[in-house]
């Protein structure tokens, strides 16, 4: 069995891609002390296809994701 290391992460940002991009610029804080290991999924981010709009206002950011948004397992906006 594959697996990897996952750490959540707190962003604020005016929408999804910004928060990705935060994300890989490393401008995100993480919300625990460590990396959960976790099972590997075969796509390895979110399907492109299912987060359309997402994948292209990344796209329009820098970041190819024209079949998956890559290394992102999720995205759950909180309320404030």
């Amino acid at each position: 069995m594959n697996r990897t290391r996952s750490t959540p992460y707190r962003v604020e940002a005016d929408n999804e891609a910004s928060a990705i991009l935060k994300v890989f610029e490393r401008k995100a804080e993480p919300t625990d002390d460590g990396p959960q290991y976790i099972e590997i999924a075969n796509d390895l981010g979110l399907p492109a296809d299912d987060y359309r709009d997402l994948a292209e206002e990344l796209a329009k950011l820098g970041i190819d994701a024209d079949d998956v948004i890559p290394s992102i397992r999720d995205i759950v906006q909180l309320d404030t």
